[in-house]
């Protein structure tokens, strides 16, 4: 399974997840819109906004910092 995570260092929610990462153990990649033009590029193509934070799942886009805990707090088993 192929994770990325869209963020932005300001962002406190992106902050949240990336905390939960962290705390599972979860490998995946990091892509910061605001230091890397090309991800903010793709981003933007594939869900017409500048939203994050973002997890990429197979290329499938989930928003909302809570929704993304959730799914790797529930799918933990399976990423690490």
């Amino acid at each position: 399974m192929k994770l990325e995570f869209f963020y932005y260092t300001g962002c406190p929610f992106c902050h949240r997840v990336m905390d939960v990462i962290d705390q599972l153990g979860i490998n995946l990649t990091y892509c910061d819109i605001m230091n890397d033009t090309s991800a903010l590029e793709r981003h933007i193509n594939a869900t017409g906004r500048r939203t994050v934070p973002c997890l990429y799942i197979d290329g499938r886009p989930m928003f909302e910092s809570q929704d993304i805990i959730n799914w790797l707090i529930q799918n933990k088993d399976k990423l690490k």
